[in-house]
């Protein structure tokens, strides 16, 4: 993954993870929705090559793509995913509504 796709997968995982926390009401406040959508995008990005039948639908097409539309889809797709659901599962158990 380049620096472009990290940078991307961050922020959008950030932004996921705001908005899922939001949308569930959880109580872990904006900066730990942001974090944990960060942690949780980039671990989607990470594990989604390794996982079967998913290596093309969150990660980026190929390794050194630069910057071209299916990398840059890639990014967000798996940042916002990422940090929603474990935003999400963390809101959960934290006590959301």
């Amino acid at each position: 993954m380049d620096i472009v796709g990290l940078a991307l997968g961050l922020l959008s995982g950030g932004g996921g993870g705001i908005l899922a926390g939001k949308a569930m009401n959880s109580n872990m406040g904006t900066m730990g929705r942001a974090i944990t959508g960060i942690v949780g995008g980039t671990g989607l990005a990470a594990l989604a090559p390794m996982i079967p039948g998913l290596e093309g639908v969150f990660a980026a097409p190929t390794d050194g793509a630069g910057l071209n539309i299916g990398s840059i889809l890639g990014s967000v797709v798996s940042g916002g995913v990422g940090g929603g659901i474990l935003t999400a599962i963390l809101g959960k158990v934290m006590g959301g509504k």
